[in-house]
C-alpha cells in the first residue's frame, strides 16, 4: 500500500493532464487546473522541507566544526537573513533588496563570469583540427567570429552574410535536431513514469 498508492496516484493525475491537453472538456479542465494548483502546494513545502534539511545539515558542520564549517555559517546566516526579511518585511522592503542587490547579483555575475573560461577551455579543445568534424568545426568557429565582428566585415564584406548563413541552415538544424531528440527522451521517461516502470521519484527500494 505505501508504494502502490503513489504509484497510483501519479498515473491517474499523469494521464488526466495528458488526456485534458488532447480532450477539450470543461470538467477535466477544472480538475486539471486543481492538480496543478495542488503541485504548487506540494512544491511549497518541498522547498521548505528541503531549507529545514539544509539547516540541519549545515547547523550541524557549524556545531561540530567539521571542515568547511565557516562557509556553512555564511549560508545558514544569508539563508535566514532572506527568508526572515523576505516574509515579515517583504520582497520589497530595503533591507531584502540591499542583500539581493548588493550580495546576490553580484556573486551570481561572478559565477556566471566563470563560465566563459571554462567556455575558452572547450573551445581551445574542440577546435583542435585533428578530423573532419573538427576542421569544419573549427572553419565554421572562425567564419562566425570574423562574420559578428566588425574587422570581419572590412577584411570581407561577405563574411557577415556567410555567418548568417551557418547560423539559419546548418546551426538550425542541428538545434532543431537536439529539440527533436530530447522531446522523445521526455516522452519516454514521462512514459515511464506513468506506467509505474521508473520509481526513482520515490526514494531507494
Amino acid at each position: 500500500m505505501r508504494r502502490s498508492l503513489p504509484l497510483t496516484i501519479t498515473s491517474f493525475v499523469g494521464f488526466w493532464i495528458v488526456f485534458d491537453y488532447f480532450v477539450k472538456i470543461d470538467f477535466v479542465r477544472t480538475w486539471t487546473v486543481n492538480f496543478t494548483n495542488w503541485v504548487i502546494i506540494v512544491a511549497a513545502f518541498a522547498l521548505g522541507l528541503g531549507a529545514v534539511n539544509l539547516l540541519r545539515i549545515h547547523g550541524k558542520r557549524v556545531t561540530e566544526r567539521r571542515p568547511g564549517w565557516m562557509e556553512s555559517s555564511v549560508l545558514l546566516v544569508a539563508l535566514v537573513y532572506m527568508t526572515v526579511t523576505g516574509i515579515f518585511l517583504g520582497t520589497s522592503s530595503e533591507a531584502f533588496l540591499f542583500a539581493f542587490t548588493n550580495l546576490q547579483q553580484p556573486l551570481s555575475a561572478a559565477m556566471f563570469s566563470l563560465l566563459v573560461f571554462f567556455i575558452a577551455s572547450a573551445s581551445f579543445r574542440a577546435f583542435r583540427a585533428r578530423s573532419i568534424e573538427a576542421a569544419v568545426l573549427l572553419i565554421s568557429g572562425v567564419i562566425l567570429m570574423l562574420g559578428r565582428a566588425p574587422i570581419g566585415e572590412v577584411i570581407w564584406t561577405k563574411f557577415p552574410d556567410i555567418a548568417d548563413w551557418i547560423m539559419q541552415v546548418p546551426n538550425l538544424a542541428g538545434n532543431r535536431g537536439i529539440m527533436i531528440g530530447a522531446a522523445i527522451g521526455i516522452v519516454s521517461v514521462a512514459m515511464r513514469v506513468l506506467l509505474g516502470i521508473d520509481r526513482g521519484y520515490m526514494g531507494q527500494e
